[in-house]
């Protein structure tokens, strides 16, 4: 079953998390056609500088390529292509190395029904999970984000500082969620709603709150809050460290995303 509605959503879902917000910043572009998102967020910042959701042809791939490079390359930003599992051509990778990008980070694709997931499990006693409802709670959920880049990523701070109001708007199709240990913001996660589907992202703990079951409460809330509100699907894209857990709950692989970039 996972095989049939997975690719699709996870491409769908993740193009929502890339753009829905980024779109709005003033300084944000986006190339808009019907065979890929490029987003252009007006900062030299690959994290929120994406593609994804490649639709192409074997013989207009190279033509697409070339136009998403020179959409970068008209303010020399650098950017991430993502590739997954419903992208196509099947060989998107081997056009993108031909015009000079090279696969950064792979993770794996990873698929859930939530009903038979394993969220029940008990959080940590000193822990305490909240949902995002105020911009000082988007700030705290910004700052456990931005620890992943050593030094903590100031982009990440002010992407989501400037784009607090759509972000924690009623239509937003976010929630974003923070654990606490004596008031300190120590792990957050983001759970984006769209292509049907649940989508776990930036799940987050600072180094010195690893190892206590925090990365795992934080990520049960955003799906036992996606249950309540009827989405029984979930997607996410894990690292080889992550995925074990994601494991746990129930999720299993069922492909590869795969970022490049410009060496």
């Amino acid at each position: 079953m996972r095989g049939d509605w997975a690719p699709s959503a996870l491409d769908a879902n993740f193009a929502i998390h890339a753009a829905w917000a980024t779109v709005q910043r003033p300084t944000a572009r986006r190339l808009s056609r019907d065979d890929v998102v490029a987003v252009d967020c007006g900062q030299p910042c690959d994290t929120f500088n994406l593609v994804l959701g490649t639709q192409a042809s074997s013989a207009s791939v190279d033509a697409l390529v070339a136009d998403v490079l020179g959409f970068f390359a008209e303010r020399d930003h650098p950017f991430s292509w993502w590739v997954g599992p419903s992208d196509r051509p099947v060989s998107l990778a081997e056009h993108l190395m031909s015009a000079g990008l090279e696969a950064a980070e792979g993770e794996e694709a990873m698929a859930a029904d939530l009903t038979e997931c394993a969220l029940e499990v008990p959080d940590p006693g000193e822990l305490v999970v909240r949902r995002v409802t105020t911009p000082a709670g988007l700030a705290d959920f910004a700052r456990v984000n931005a620890a992943n880049w050593t030094p903590p990523d100031p982009e990440v701070m002010a992407h989501f500082a400037e784009l607090a109001p759509a972000f924690l708007a009623a239509e937003a199709p976010f929630a974003f969620f923070v654990g606490y240990v004596d008031g300190e913001a120590v792990a957050a996660a983001e759970l984006c709603t769209g292509g049907g589907v649940a989508g776990l992202y930036n799940i987050s703990t600072l180094a010195n709150a690893r190892r206590r079951g925090y990365g795992g409460a934080l990520t049960r809330a955003p799906l036992r809050w996606a249950l309540a509100q009827g989405i029984t699907r979930g997607v996410l894209q894990a690292s080889a460290d992550g995925a074990p857990v994601y494991r746990t709950l129930g999720f299993t692989t069922f492909g590869q995303v795969t970022e490049y970039k410009r060496p």
